[in-house]
Formats: structure tokens, C-alpha cells, sequence
């Protein structure tokens, strides 16, 4: 029988390093890993809101007089449009409204559709806007406009504009109030699973919605309601925080 052989390996002196090294970087990595997960997992985000009733502070009120002419009595109606207009400014004047709160825009002509047959008529037409901070006496002024027709004058009134001017101001105000109500919330949440509530973590602020009272018609890209003197603002917050 042949002689046994035996067969000798020499391990280089740097590959015990290198997989005791690979050990410890596997470990490190693991436990990173571990502590980034726990991290993700010890954070709580909550929606809150806070809403204000608050009453219109500005009015905005338009207000359209117009005639209609035949083709051959197009000038005499721009000079007749003109003398309603001034008509009109002077019944709000007389009636409070100073001359800053009252604006014109340019004469309007659109010509009648009729049909064949019919000979070409046009209506010309001239707004006059209204805004101030005296709602009470804008919206008094509406509800006279047959003193106008009265004149002979063919006016047509929209509908009054109510707006809030500190709406910028109020939203910050509501915010601070809507991330408190956030970390109530949170409170209420965490302490159902025996965790407390830590610090905020990130926040970010929802759309402003101007609401009529008691109003439900919300919108994810906001709501401004003009048709309401008294309002409600309401702001939502989305707020993050730590728990332990």
C-alpha cells in the first residue's frame, strides 16, 4: 500500500481578522437596523383641528345698469348709461358710501341675438363695485335698489360679498390651537397603550375652510364661503410626535 499523505493548509494569518471583522460589522448592522425600526415604530401622528366664529369685517357689492338700443341709438345709450351711473353713485353717496369705496368699470356693448328678420338691438352696460368696511351700511343699501328702479334707471344688484381681512392672522392663531388639540389626541391615543406622549416631532398645516355656521361643506383644497355674514374659520394641523 502506498504511504498515507498528509495534506497541510496554511491559513494566512488576516482571514481570522477578516470574518471576526465581518462578525462585528453584522452585529453592527443589525443592531442599527433594530434601533432604526424601534424609531419608526416610537412616533405617533394625529390630525387636530381648532375652529372661530367670527363676523364678516368687508362687503363687496356690484351693481349693473344697462339699456338696450336699436343700431341707430348706440351713442345716445352710452350717454344715457353714463348719466345712470352717475345716478347711482350719487344714491350711495348721499347714503353714506365714500367716493374710495366706489368703483367703475368700462362700458360694455353686446348686441342682441334676435334671429333673421328682426332688426340689431344691443345692450350697453356699466358696473359699478362697492366695498368697504361699513357692512351693515352695504347690506341696508341692497335691499333699496327699487329706489333706483324707482328713477328709471334699469339696475341689476348681485348678490353681497362678505369676507374676513384677518383671515392670515386668525390662521395662525388656529394653528397653534389645532396642533394642541393634536397632542390631546395623541395623549388620549398613547395612553390607551400605556405610552406617553413626548415631543413634536414635524407639523404641517391643512387648508383654511371659511364656513357658514354649522356647515359641513369642506374641501380639500379649502372653502370660502361669501354668502354669510357670521362665520366659522376652521384649521386643521397634522402633527407628529415621540413616544415612550
Amino acid at each position: 500500500m502506498p504511504p498515507t499523505q498528509h495534506i497541510s493548509i496554511t491559513i494566512p494569518w488576516y482571514v481570522p481578522a477578516i470574518v471576526g471583522a465581518s462578525f462585528i460589522i453584522a452585529a453592527l448592522v443589525g443592531a442599527y437596523a433594530f434601533y432604526a425600526v424601534r424609531t419608526l415604530d416610537n412616533v405617533l401622528t394625529v390630525t387636530g383641528s381648532a375652529k372661530e366664529a367670527v363676523t364678516a369685517d368687508t362687503a363687496k357689492w356690484s351693481l349693473t345698469v344697462t339699456r338696450t338700443v336699436g343700431e341707430e341709438g348706440i351713442t345716445q345709450g352710452y350717454a344715457r348709461v353714463t348719466k345712470d351711473t352717475e345716478t347711482v353713485m350719487q344714491f350711495l353717496k348721499a347714503n353714506g358710501v365714500s367716493d374710495a369705496s366706489v368703483t367703475t368699470q368700462p362700458q360694455v356693448m353686446d348686441e342682441m341675438y334676435r334671429g333673421d328678420g328682426y332688426p340689431r338691438q344691443f345692450n350697453i352696460r356699466q358696473t359699478i363695485m362697492v366695498q368697504g368696511k361699513d357692512v351693515a351700511l352695504i347690506d341696508s343699501l341692497s335691499k333699496r335698489v327699487a329706489e333706483l328702479s324707482a328713477k328709471d334707471i334699469f339696475v341689476t344688484a348681485n348678490w353681497i360679498e362678505f369676507y374676513v381681512s384677518n383671515l392670515p392672522e386668525l390662521r395662525v392663531q388656529l394653528l397653534a390651537d389645532a396642533i394642541t388639540d393634536a397632542k390631546a389626541r395623541a395623549e388620549q391615543i398613547a395612553g390607551a397603550g400605556g405610552q406617553s406622549v413626548g415631543a413634536l416631532k414635524s407639523a404641517s398645516s391643512g387648508v383654511v375652510q371659511v364656513l357658514a355656521p354649522n356647515s359641513i361643506d369642506v374641501s380639500d383644497y379649502g372653502q370660502y364661503d361669501t354668502q354669510s355674514k357670521e362665520k366659522e374659520v376652521m384649521v386643521t394641523a397634522r402633527a407628529t410626535f415621540f413616544v415612550r
